[in-house]
This record gives structure tokens, C-alpha cells and sequence, in this order.
């Protein structure tokens, strides 16, 4: 068991929702990333996403794709990524972390060194969404070492009859798209979502969590019975632009955020 799926088990026994948040990894630098990622693991943010800046991010909006492009023009990559994993991890951070990227990253590394360097630097999973089920055998070869990240599936309102197969070994959670189309379309969720979403809590045997589009807590209360958490990327992105990324008004949201979850 590992960091992500021991809070979801502790999350079930308190009777809570996860609340996951996603930031772009290198911004506002290395430094100020690392804050960030402190001051999330300090205000309650059960699991966070650390996005690697992709030049071609074919899953994101405009928001994410331009933090993307600025943490890139800041000389951020992987290997730097993963040499700030090592740091935070020796400094105490022990929230679970996953990292949001595209295949290619990884598959330029090298599958089995990409893995290696995971583990060492306490990567807990893996959300990739270009790498559809049927093509993830080559990864999921490499992700059999001991203490590997675990690959988290995504679902979408459109994976209809596939939903089964998608979730029968998942691990950690999954994640269900909210509607159609890139991240970062506030509230523009899919008109049966409810329905889809609960078509995927009746056959998964994990966590699922709502992501795309969510701004508040209440933007999640008419699914609050058949989610077991909510995932927050491009609003979360567009607060720390507007606050000058101070850990502050991270700390604030997250709290909040959090506290209106669990009283939904």
C-alpha cells in the first residue's frame, strides 16, 4: 500500500472526501514550488498532482498549457522535477504526490529509468492521459518494482462499456473526467454526469473523483453521493497567478476548500 491509497483508506474510515489539487511544477520557480507544495500538504490537501511542463499538452486548456509554457521558458524539465522530489522528500513532505504528464516524457527518459528515478525520489503515481488502456503494457512492465509509482486510470463520459475494464485493476483512485473537451471549463460539466459518474462508482472498487472544471466545493454537491473526492487544477492555477503565487492564499483556499467538501 502505498502514500496515495493509505490516506483514501484513511479518508474512508473518517468518513470524508479527498480533496486533490493540481499546480504546475517549477512555478513560480523551483523554490517557490516547493513552498507550495508545504503549505498544501499543511492546509489538508489529501493528494497533490505536480504537472511536468509539456510543450504539446493535448489534455489541457489555456490556463494549464501557459503555466506550462511559462515553467518551460523557466528551464524546468523532468530531471529537475524529480532532483526537487529527493529534496522535499528529505525535508519531510510526506503527502502523496502524483505527476500529471504525457507519455513521451517519460518514454524519452526511458521507461525503466524514469521508474528508478521515481522511487528515488518518493513519486507516488502517475496520471498520464495520452496513454490509453490498451497501450500501457510497456509501463506498467516497468512500474512492477518495488515501491513504483502506481498508474492512475482516467474515465471520461465517453468510455462507456470500456469503464469496466478500465477499473477492474486500478489502484490509488480514478479519475472521471467531468465532461468532454480540455481542462479548465468552469462548471461546464456533462449533462448526465451524475449518471456516468455513478455508472463508474457501481463497477470500481477504489475511490472516484470528480476533476475538470471545478472551482468550489458546491460546484460538486449535486454528485456529493456517488463521488468520494474532488480534484481542483485550473482554478487553483489562476488563484496563485492572481496572488503572485503566495503560499498564503494557497493555504487559505485549500482550507476552505476542504472544510466545505466535507460539509456538503
Amino acid at each position: 500500500m502505498n502514500r496515495i491509497e493509505q490516506r483514501m483508506q484513511e479518508l474512508k474510515e473518517r468518513g470524508e472526501k479527498a480533496f486533490i489539487t493540481y499546480m504546475t511544477a517549477g512555478l513560480p520557480d523551483m523554490a517557490g514550488c516547493k513552498e507550495l507544495i508545504k503549505i498544501q500538504e499543511q492546509s489538508g490537501v489529501d493528494v497533490l498532482e505536480l504537472g511536468i511542463p509539456f510543450s504539446d499538452p493535448v489534455a489541457d486548456g489555456p490556463v494549464i498549457q501557459n503555466a506550462s509554457y511559462k515553467s518551460i521558458q523557466l528551464g524546468t524539465n523532468v530531471k529537475k522535477v524529480l532532483k526537487m522530489m529527493k529534496e522535499i522528500r528529505a525535508e519531510g513532505v510526506e503527502a502523496p504526490i502524483v505527476f500529471m504528464m504525457y507519455y513521451n516524457t517519460a518514454l524519452h527518459f526511458g521507461l525503466d529509468a524514469f521508474v528508478e528515478e521515481c522511487i528515488a525520489g518518493g513519486v507516488d503515481g502517475l496520471i498520464i492521459p495520452d496513454l490509453p488502456l490498451e497501450e500501457q503494457d510497456d509501463l506498467k512492465e516497468s512500474l512492477k518494482k518495488e515501491g513504483a509509482p502506481i498508474l492512475i486510470e482516467l474515465v471520461s463520459p465517453v468510455s462507456a462499456e470500456r469503464i469496466p475494464r478500465i477499473v477492474e485493476a486500478a489502484r490509488g483512485f480514478v479519475y472521471c473526467v467531468s465532461g468532454m473537451g480540455v481542462t479548465g471549463q468552469s462548471g461546464n460539466f456533462h449533462r448526465e454526469v451524475v449518471r456516468y459518474l455513478s455508472q463508474v462508482k457501481k463497477v470500481s472498487q477504489i475511490p472516484v473523483m470528480m476533476g475538470f472544471g471545478i472551482e468550489r466545493a458546491a460546484d460538486v454537491a449535486p454528485m456529493k453521493e456517488v463521488i468520494d473526492g474532488a480534484i481542483v487544477g485550473s482554478h487553483f492555477i489562476r488563484l496563485l497567478e492572481a496572488n503572485d503565487y503566495k503560499p498564503q492564499a494557497a493555504a487559505d483556499y485549500c482550507r476552505g476548500f476542504k472544510e466545505e467538501l466535507n460539509a456538503l
